[in-house]
């Protein structure tokens, strides 16, 4: 049996007076792709700050390979293979592809290992090969995208999330950007994956949450949620 990497207890998180996470519990177990849905508000992305350490939590707990990550930040757990594709990207706009990518490489000391990754990065998104020396800054959203995506996988994680990375994407982008959510998938990668675009999210994924007011209201197997009436009408417009 897979073993749970990442497990989320009772948790609540609050900021500027608002409680955005109410008492939540999921887990995400090794080698799976598990879609956490929901519309806008819902607490998605903070429950995703909280878990990557960039926002402290008031209650609960957040468990990483069996013990808990309080009090620790971004740094750490990226260095124990806890890495996050941000939403809105988060590229690093006046440096090039090439350096924001060995960004994603920063808590390792294997160099010869990295030059590899960055060569399957490339392999995977030959589009930012091609423009290597370009400056973030200066490329289009999907591009800044796909770059987000390869700067996660430059840490070498044993958990990727991702934040909703089809936000404001052309329908072509979007296409590919999920056709890269499998792909990574299908190297061994645990997948976490927050997006509004349910449908897609729910395809690909072995389980799915969906998140509502800051509370988990359904869970179950992707393709079963995908299925399930209230999922449609919410969340499918049908």
């Amino acid at each position: 049996m897979a073993s749970t990497l990442l497990k989320v207890k009772g948790l609540k998180v609050g900021y500027g007076g608002i409680q955005a996470v109410k008492g939540v519990d999921f887990e995400v177990n090794e080698g799976e792709l598990v879609s956490l849905i929901g519309s806008n508000g819902a607490g998605k992305t903070t429950t995703m700050k909280a878990i990557t350490g960039s926002l402290p939590f008031v209650d609960g707990d957040i468990e990483y390979l069996g013990k808990t990550i309080r009090g620790q930040g971004p740094w750490d757990l990226v260095k124990q293979g806890l890495a996050m594709v941000p939403e809105g990207r988060g590229v690093f706009t006046r440096m090039t592809i090439i350096e924001n990518l060995q960004m994603g490489a920063y808590v390792r000391r294997d160099k010869a290992a990295i030059a590899d990754d960055m060569e399957k990065v490339f392999t995977i998104f030959p589009r930012l090969r091609e423009r290597k020396d370009q400056l973030a800054g200066t490329m289009s959203g999907g591009e800044q995208q796909m770059l987000a995506m390869g700067r996660g996988l430059m840490s070498r994680p044993k958990v990727l999330l991702m934040d909703e990375p089809s936000m404001g994407l052309s329908p072509i982008m979007v296409d590919k950007i999920f056709e890269v959510v499998r792909d990574v998938y299908a190297q061994g990668v645990t997948v976490l994956l927050v997006e509004q675009n349910a449908s897609r999210a729910l395809a690909i994924a072995n389980r799915g949450y969906v998140m509502e007011s800051g509370l988990i209201t359904m869970s179950g197997p992707g393709k079963e949620l995908l299925n399930d009436p209230k999922v449609r009408a919410a969340y499918l417009g049908e």
